[in-house]
């Protein structure tokens, strides 16, 4: 089965980012995959250094005043309308291993209806940073998958209730069937949690893979860079702001979407008490 899939870049400046996660796409074991770069009016020179050194790339201008979700959304409407059998949302903050596109291919011949994500290693210390999570309701927690067995190697497929945006490769039959991304309920974060877990609930299984290896730079968060420096206006911005991690009004619309009914409440208070007190704390 040969799949036509598109990769979808978002970016806003940052042009360093963009050139090193080309670069390692260029690299690819594999490359019959079309890109396209979704720019948010980025003032660095990122359009001219596109143009210039990477000429194969779809370049998609996003006209400045859009956010995480908006933007994927633009690529992917052009990746369909352009025939894609399947999408890949990727950040330019990242470095895919030379074989992430064959073994993420790889996953999707074998759970060719699955959304799959990719295992997040830490692109300075090597250490993995995200194998996966599952959500119980009932106590409001997501449980860590294992990111090792007793040989000290994680392989293969494992089942998770809903994957982060980073490398996550979408089969065309998903959107088809829940439309795009949502963005008029998730702007930025909550966006690709609500839409894998919305594909789950839909009949689309959630699988990390252990064999496709992302590199990351998690400290380029912007969420993470409220928790660096505590502050009351970090604090806020961490509960309020659009690019807020631990934003209370994003939190509470993922639940009421994705919850079950009967565990809404108490999935609604434990949440708010963990990302008002948790800040302090991590």
């Amino acid at each position: 089965m040969t799949s036509n899939l598109w990769i979808v870049i978002p970016v806003f400046n940052r042009k360093s980012f963009t050139r090193e996660c080309l670069q390692a796409l260029r690299k690819q074991t594999v490359q019959h995959f079309t890109t396209v770069v979704v720019d948010d009016g980025s003032t660095d020179g990122t359009p001219d250094m596109l143009r210039a050194e990477f000429p194969e790339v779809v370049l998609i201008d996003g006209g400045g005043d859009l956010f995480w979700t908006a933007a994927v959304n633009m690529g992917i409407q052009h990746a369909l309308d352009n025939g894609a059998t399947c999408v890949m949302t990727l950040n330019n903050d990242t470095l895919p291993t030379e074989d992430f596109i064959e073994k993420s291919l790889q996953a999707h011949r074998a759970q060719p209806t699955a959304v799959i994500g990719a295992l997040e290693i830490d692109a300075h210390t090597k250490q993995i940073i995200y194998g996966g999570e599952t959500i119980d309701w009932v106590l409001a927690t997501a449980r860590q998958l294992p990111h090792a067995t007793a040989d000290g190697q994680q392989t293969g497929l494992q089942p998770v209730s809903w994957l982060p945006g980073r490398g996550l490769l979408i089969p065309r039959a998903v959107f088809e069937k829940i439309g795009l991304i949502d963005v008029k309920r998730f702007p930025h974060y909550y966006a690709d949690v609500d839409f894998t877990h919305t594909a789950l609930r839909n009949g689309f299984p959630n699988f990390i893979n252990y064999d496709a290896k992302l590199m990351t730079y998690p400290e380029e968060s912007g969420d993470r860079k409220n928790k660096v420096k505590k502050s009351l206006k970090n604090y806020y911005n961490h509960l309020f702001s659009i690019k807020g991690g631990g934003n209370l009004r994003d939190f509470t619309r993922f639940t009421l979407k994705n919850c079950p009914f009967y565990f809404i409440p108490t999935y609604l208070i434990i949440g708010y008490l963990r990302r008002m007190g948790g800040y302090f704390i991590h």
